[in-house]
This record gives structure tokens, C-alpha cells and sequence, in this order.
């Protein structure tokens, strides 16, 4: 399965677009659209290299994604945990209760973990909360 036009847009939405290096709520060099390999202090993209940064992550996440998830996925679903993965990585999916519930068959109870992962550095973050709960409501189709 791919990352639908809806999903890309999630994703920016919550990510941003900073053209300029910027250390995030943790303390990680980020640039573009969230993205973090390779990225260090005083380093500048222009909106074309945003793009493309953006999209080689989600080509580099979505193997990941799909050997996590054992069970059919409809694009909302598929799309709301893309947006997961790439904020928190597919480790993090792939050692969470979410995806132990997901692949067990129990969508609702997989939906309902989103919200648990509002923290950043022990804190909970209102952004985090935010972009949970988009994620939750796409994951259900209400998105």
C-alpha cells in the first residue's frame, strides 16, 4: 500500500515546513518536513528539497510499515499510521500496544492507543495531542 495525497497532507500539516535547521521539543536536528538523517546546526533546504526529503521518507517508511501491520488495512488506516511512523519511527509502532492490538484484528482498541502518545521528553505536548487525535479520527474513517 502507498501514502494516499490525504495522508501526505496529514503529515505536513503536523510536521510543518522549516526551511532553515531547527533543534525540535527534544532537542533533535530537524529540517524540511520533519525530517532528521543527516541534519545538523546552520543547514538550509529550499521548498523542492523539502519535497523530496518528505518523500523518500515515506518511500523508506512504507516497507517498514507494511511488515509491521499483519492484518488488511483500508487507506485511512494506512494513512493515519504512516503519519505515526513518521513522527516516532517504526520501532516505536512496532513494540507498541497499538500495533499489538491491530494485529490482533481489534481496530477499535488499536485506535484508541493513538492518544497515549502525546509526549515528548516525558512532557505531555499539545501539538502531540493534536496530531493524536487527527490521526485516531483518520484511523476511524472520520477523517
Amino acid at each position: 500500500m502507498r501514502t494516499s495525497p490525504k495522508g501526505i497532507s496529514l503529515i505536513k500539516s503536523f510536521e510543518g515546513l522549516r526551511l532553515k535547521s531547527y533543534q525540535d521539543s527534544v532537542g533533535v536536528w530537524t529540517i524540511g518536513y520533519g525530517a532528521t538523517r543527516g541534519i545538523g546546526p546552520g543547514m538550509t533546504i529550499t521548498n523542492e528539497q523539502a519535497e523530496r526529503m518528505l518523500m523518500n521518507d515515506i518511500a523508506r517508511f512504507e516497507p517498514e510499515l507494511d511488515k509491521l501491520a499483519k492484518v488488511p488495512l483500508n487507506q485511512n488506516q494506512w494513512d493515519a499510521l504512516m503519519c505515526f511512523v513518521y513522527n516516532l519511527g517504526a520501532a516505536n509502532l512496532g513494540s507498541s500496544t497499538l500495533l499489538k492490538l491491530l494485529n490482533a484484528k481489534d481496530y477499535t482498541g488499536a485506535a484508541e492507543q493513538f492518544p497515549r502518545w502525546n509526549k515528548a521528553g516525558g512532557q505531555v505536548l499539545a501539538g502531540l495531542t493534536k496530531r493524536r487525535a487527527a490521526e485516531r479520527a483518520m484511523f476511524l474513517g472520520a477523517a
